[in-house]
């Protein structure tokens, strides 16, 4: 499990990349599938 520090740097690189998409549908779903695709990414403590 990633330390606290680690996962909200990459929450927040998450939400930038969102941001920064600007409705780009394409870049969107990029961007969802690479969090999907790594199940590192989506450990929370809510799951634990």
């Amino acid at each position: 499990m990633k330390n606290n520090h680690d996962q909200t740097s990459e929450g927040l690189n998450q939400i930038l990349e969102i941001v920064n998409a600007k409705g780009d549908k394409g870049e969107l779903n990029e961007i969802v599938k690479r969090g999907a695709d790594d199940p590192k990414k989506n450990d929370s403590p809510a799951q634990n």
